[in-house]
């Protein structure tokens, strides 16, 4: 296996849960971009469990009343800051080969993770996004958009006849990252650089091998049932048919400002 690359500067991982940034001169995006900070800031101290509305409009400065009208609640809250997460944009590594660009995503997703400065906030709101239906649908469609963004390194890997054609991008990208997400958000284990590499390997591994293929290709490739196998039987012997047994062949996240103006409505 490929050395694992340094530590990139961890700007956007696929994982990545940031503020949006505010738009010049837009009002609303500027309330919205402060009150996503804030509600980072406050689940990542005090977690889903002390997650409250009122905390969030005396950090970011808008009216309780505002929050509520907007985001109906904390469930709202986490919902959204999912959501402006994932329209942030995401530079995707593009080495020529799909190996070195899975690796590095992968690597990427690790270095977020378990940085003592940059992990515990996407770990904090992706726990808290699974205590609600609301915050659970909005992180469901966080990762959608991140594997559909990171599709691109496999179809380039197609374009370049790394890969079949066909092959499903989206797929390649969540089989890259999933064990990582397995460990740290099913069974704890501890997360390494060597996990990491391994589970990029196992993606491109399998890729390359068509095991991606797009569901009407993957379908053409269903198995027939063998043919019975008759026995030659003598005269006046009358044997039975024996039939061949047929087997089937799973945030960078920038330190968000504490704003401590005195809450007003927006």
């Amino acid at each position: 296996m490929s050395e694992i690359p340094e530590t990139p500067t961890p700007a956007s991982d696929s994982a990545t849960l940031r503020a949006p940034a505010a738009r010049p001169g837009g009002r609303s995006a500027r309330v919205r971009a402060d009150v996503v900070a804030a509600l980072l800031a406050e689940v990542t101290e005090k977690g889903y469990d002390g997650l409250t509305v009122e905390a969030v409009a005396a950090r970011s400065g808008v009216h309780k009343a505002t929050l509520y009208r907007r985001w109906s609640g904390v469930d709202g809250l986490v919902a959204d800051a999912l959501t402006a997460s994932a329209d942030q944009p995401w530079p995707l590594p593009d080495t020529g080969d799909l190996g070195e660009d899975l690796r590095r995503i992968t690597h990427e997703v690790f270095a977020v993770f378990t940085d003592p400065e940059l992990g515990p906030t996407p770990t904090a709101l992706i726990a808290a996004a699974q205590r609600s239906d609301t915050g659970a649908a909005a992180l469901r469609a966080f990762f959608a958009a991140r594997h559909e963004q990171a599709a691109e390194v496999a179809e380039r890997a197609v374009t370049r006849g790394e890969l079949p054609a066909g092959t499903d991008g989206a797929e390649v990208a969540r089989a890259a990252t999933a064990p990582l997400y397995y460990r740290l958000f099913v069974t704890g284990e501890p997360l390494d650089a060597l996990t990491a590499e391994r589970a990029a390997d196992a993606a491109a591994l399998a890729a390359r091998a068509g095991l991606f293929a797009a569901a009407p290709a993957l379908a053409s490739r269903t198995a027939t049932p063998r043919a019975t196998a008759t026995r030659t039987v003598t005269p006046h012997t009358t044997a039975p048919h024996s039939t061949a047994p047929h087997t089937a062949a799973p945030p960078t996240v920038d330190p968000p400002a504490t704003n401590h103006q005195t809450p007003n409505e927006n």
